[in-house]
């Protein structure tokens, strides 16, 4: 038997190490959008946290006396590593990234049992771990090309990320405090902050900092929405759940902007910002972390829409979607209970 069987709600013919290749091909638009705004740090995260997921996957497993080349080959740990780094901002130290996957790999993923027996998302718990513990380094983005007129090297993001500092002596906390009177906020987090100061969503939108900092983010929402379609395409991937957390967080947004415009953004603005489509397309669709039944599968995505509007809204973290996946990954149980299929004959 193959390790995709062991997986009840995965129907199609592809093997196990298969869909994990489709899934980090599909993650390729986002990343190299990710990359023109935000430098080649995005590329040396995806390189640390590949090398200390494989590694840690493979001393753990030596360690159960199991076939560790076979597990390996199946790609998972590469895709959780994939989906670790491109949550997180792109210069962090090289620690960070390495705490957060050997978390995800070790205690997330491996000490449940391995591949199909994990209740949580790995990525997303790895990322709450270290949002928890380091705030301030996991909310701090560099400034996006578009509001800096200037791009560190390879050179100099590798001297940031493993030494604090480029070479000509900026440290990283110059770096995230800004440049040119411009703050590295991202526009979840700026506009959550200025409708505290009792601004209007259309206000804040027409300043000229919410414009330079607005591109990247929606750039890279349509990249991974064309990563998902592709997955969708290949069939890789259930289009319910996405299209369920698409649902929830949209028709939230709406009635509420409908009824309150000037204290609630639009639908748009949230279907744009963060990583909305990152998470409908490429953490939700975990088969593993996910509902398993027909109708399971629209109450956890909605719910994990719905959360993510109350979080961004009223919440004090700059994104929501680990925080809604994880609480919906605790519901997954009783969600697949109630929302079981009868079976023949049964009443």
């Amino acid at each position: 038997m193959s390790l995709v069987n062991q997986v009840p709600n995965i129907h199609n013919k592809q093997s196990l190490s298969g869909m994990m290749r489709q899934v980090l091909l599909a993650t390729i638009p986002g990343v190299l959008v990710l990359w023109y705004f935000f430098g080649w740090g995005v590329f040396i995260q995806l390189a640390i946290a590949s090398a200390a997921a494989v590694a840690s996957e493979a001393i753990v497993l030596k360690m159960r006396g199991k076939d560790w080349r076979r597990a390996i080959n199946d790609s998972s740990a590469l895709v959780t590593a994939f989906l670790f780094a491109i949550s997180i901002p792109a210069l962090v130290p090289w620690w960070l990234t390495v705490i957060g996957i050997c978390f995800a790999i070790i205690f997330v993923k491996q000490l449940y049992g391995g591949l199909g027996f994990n209740p949580f998302n790995p990525a997303m718990a790895a990322y709450v771990l270290l949002l928890v513990s380091f705030p301030v380094l996991m909310s701090s983005w560099v400034p996006s090309f578009e509001m800096w007129s200037q791009r560190l090297s390879l050179g100099d993001s590798l001297h940031i990320i493993f030494l604090g500092s480029t070479s000509s002596g900026i440290s990283y906390t110059e770096l995230i405090n800004g440049f040119d009177g411009y703050s590295t906020a991202t526009p979840l987090d700026h506009m959550r902050n200025q409708l505290r100061l009792e601004l209007m969503p259309a206000e804040i939108a027409d300043t000229a900092e919410f414009k330079l900092m607005t591109p990247a983010w929606m750039w890279a929402n349509v990249a991974f929405l064309v990563g998902g379609l592709y997955l969708a395409w290949r069939k890789a991937l259930d289009w319910h759940l996405p299209l369920a957390l698409l649902v929830g967080l949209a028709g939230t947004a709406f009635v509420f902007n409908l009824f309150a415009p000037e204290q609630y953004p639009s639908m748009i603005f949230h279907l744009l910002s963060g990583g909305t489509m990152f998470a409908a397309f490429f953490i939700i669709t975990d088969p593993v972390t996910a509902s398993t039944t027909p109708k399971g599968r629209w109450i956890f995505g909605i719910g994990v829409g719905i959360l993510m509007w109350v979080i961004r809204t009223f919440g004090s973290y700059p994104d929501a979607i680990a925080f809604a996946i994880l609480l919906m990954n605790m519901a997954v149980p009783t969600i697949d209970f109630y929302t079981r299929p009868k079976a023949y004959g049964e009443r």
